[in-house]
C-alpha cells in the first residue's frame, strides 16, 4: 500500500493522490473531519488542471465549477491563466463549445507514437476530407445538406467519419422526417492539431471579405 507521498497509480498510468474528501491531516498529524473549503482564486488555476489531468475525457465547465464550488466564470478565468502557462510547453487545452481536456501538443504526436509503438495515423481520403470540411464549416449539418453541396451520396464516407469519431451526431432537425444532424468532435481538433473549432482555417470567400473590411476600416 503506497504512502501519500508515493500516490496512487491509476489504471491509465496516472498518479492519483490518496486524498480523503471528508477528512484532511493536520501538521501534527490529527484528522481535520471538516469539510473542504472552496479554493482561493488564486489556487484555482493548479485545481482545475489537476482534475483535468485525472479526468478520463472532455468536461464541461460547470463540471469542474461544481467541483470546486465556484462559479464558471472563475473556471474560465483559470483556463485561460492555464493556456497562457502551456504556450510553447508540450501540453494544452482543447475545447470545444462548454468542453475542455487536457492534451498532448500536436507538434510531439509523432514521439509519443513511436513511444507507445503506435501505428501512425492512417489518412483521409479526398472524399473524406471534402465531406469533414462541409461538415466543420456548415455544423450542424444534416446529411441531405452534405449531399447538396458534394453533389453525390455520402452515405458511405459518412459512415467512416463516423466510425473515425472524427464526427457524431448532435441531435435532429425539427422538421419533417427529422433528419439527424452532425457536427465535428474532439477527435476532429485532435487529429488536425487545433486547439478550438476557432482556429479552422477562414474560407477563401472570407479571406476576401476580410481583406475589403480592413481597407475600409483603413
Amino acid at each position: 500500500m503506497p504512502t501519500a507521498s508515493q500516490g496512487f497509480l491509476s489504471g491509465q498510468g496516472r498518479v492519483l493522490w490518496p486524498v480523503n474528501t471528508s477528512s484532511t491531516m493536520k501538521a501534527d498529524n490529527s484528522v481535520d473531519m471538516s469539510e473542504p473549503t472552496a479554493p482561493a482564486t488564486d489556487h484555482l488555476a493548479p485545481l482545475v488542471e489537476c482534475l483535468l489531468f485525472v479526468a478520463e475525457g472532455p468536461v464541461t465547465i460547470e463540471q469542474l465549477a461544481r467541483s470546486l464550488e465556484v462559479e464558471a466564470a472563475q473556471v474560465e478565468e483559470a483556463l485561460d491563466e492555464l493556456a497562457g502557462r502551456y504556450n510553447g510547453r508540450g501540453v494544452g487545452l482543447q475545447r470545444q463549445s462548454r468542453r475542455v481536456q487536457l492534451v498532448t501538443a500536436p507538434e510531439v504526436a509523432p514521439y509519443i507514437e513511436r513511444f507507445l509503438g503506435l501505428e501512425l495515423s492512417s489518412t483521409l481520403s479526398a472524399a473524406a476530407l471534402e465531406t469533414l470540411a462541409i461538415i466543420a464549416y456548415r455544423q450542424p449539418v444534416t446529411r441531405a445538406q452534405i449531399e447538396a453541396i458534394r453533389g453525390v451520396n455520402c452515405d458511405s464516407v459518412l459512415s467512416t467519419l463516423l466510425y473515425r469519431g472524427l464526427v457524431e451526431p448532435l441531435g435532429r432537425l425539427e422538421q419533417a422526417g427529422r433528419p439527424i444532424i452532425y457536427g465535428t468532435t474532439f477527435e476532429f481538433l485532435q487529429y488536425f492539431g487545433f486547439s478550438d473549432a476557432a482556429q479552422l482555417p477562414p474560407l477563401p470567400g472570407e479571406e476576401r471579405n476580410g481583406a475589403q473590411a480592413a481597407e475600409v476600416e483603413c
